[in-house]
């Protein structure tokens, strides 16, 4: 059963992007090639897109791990890829909702933040905006986003793209557009920013003093078929955690 509304549920999203519709997903129905043998996972090469066309994707794309300048400037090698093999599919693009120039092939799962101090990280609505414009321009039509979207980041997708999609989301009633609502604000300095060059523009601070801007990955030189990347059925025994508190350095 659940199958079956998987497949109609991926039929419906081909149906509306052949039909030129722009589709906003929020981490669902992702169509994973590696998880059906054709690739493994590490490769971000055009190659990677159409050196199995017998697998049939009608979505080419990223999904998760990295942010959305990364997945973007990923899904354009994709892009070119596609065209230089003379195929055609829809583009798909669902990043994170946290900023990671600082990681490594692994994406966020590396960073020491990972996962539960990655709120400092966190890109704004007005990030978003940027990113959908992007992915847009690219030729994406599938555009979402995955861990660490909130609904203010898929509401900022939707009002990005109200001008192409025809239609603002309801939730839009709620705010102005680009801080438009801040007109009527009691300090004159806060209404000056109701308008969106200044936060088009903003660079914004985290208010952690002595905090880095960036990160130093984890680097423990593991890949796949390593010890330490077995799975197993029991619970993590006390050794096993000694042993790899020894291995973490702060």
């Amino acid at each position: 059963q659940i199958q079956e509304i998987a497949t109609k549920a991926k039929e419906g999203i081909l149906e509306r992007l052949d039909a030129g519709e722009i589709v906003i997903g929020d981490g669902g129905f992702v169509f994973a090639l590696e998880k059906r043998g054709y690739v493994k996972a590490g490769p971000w090469t055009p190659e990677a897109t159409v050196e199995h066309p017998e697998a049939g994707a009608s979505i080419v794309g990223v999904n998760c791990h990295f942010d959305p300048d990364i997945s973007l400037e990923t899904v354009k090698l994709m892009k070119e890829g596609l065209q230089a093999a003379k195929l055609k599919a829809h583009l798909m693009s669902q990043p994170l909702a946290f900023h990671t120039p600082d990681c490594g092939k692994q994406g966020f799962i590396d960073l020491p933040e990972f996962p539960f101090g990655l709120e400092p990280r966190i890109v704004t609505r007005w990030d978003i905006q940027k990113y959908a414009r992007k992915a847009y321009d690219l030729g994406i039509r599938y555009i979402g986003g995955c861990c660490g979207f909130e609904p203010y980041h898929i509401r900022a997708i939707a009002e990005e793209l109200a001008p192409e999609r025809g239609f603002l989301p309801e939730a839009s009633e709620k705010h102005g557009s680009w801080g438009d609502s801040l007109s009527m604000h009691t300090k004159p300095w806060v209404r000056a920013r109701a308008r969106k060059e200044y936060w088009e523009n903003l660079k914004p601070a985290s208010g952690r003093p002595y905090c880095p801007s960036m990160s130093k990955p984890d680097g423990w030189g593991v890949t796949k078929g390593a010890r330490e990347l077995m799975q197993q059925r029991e619970a993590t025994s006390e050794q096993q955690l000694k042993e790899l508190f020894q291995k973490q350095k702060f």
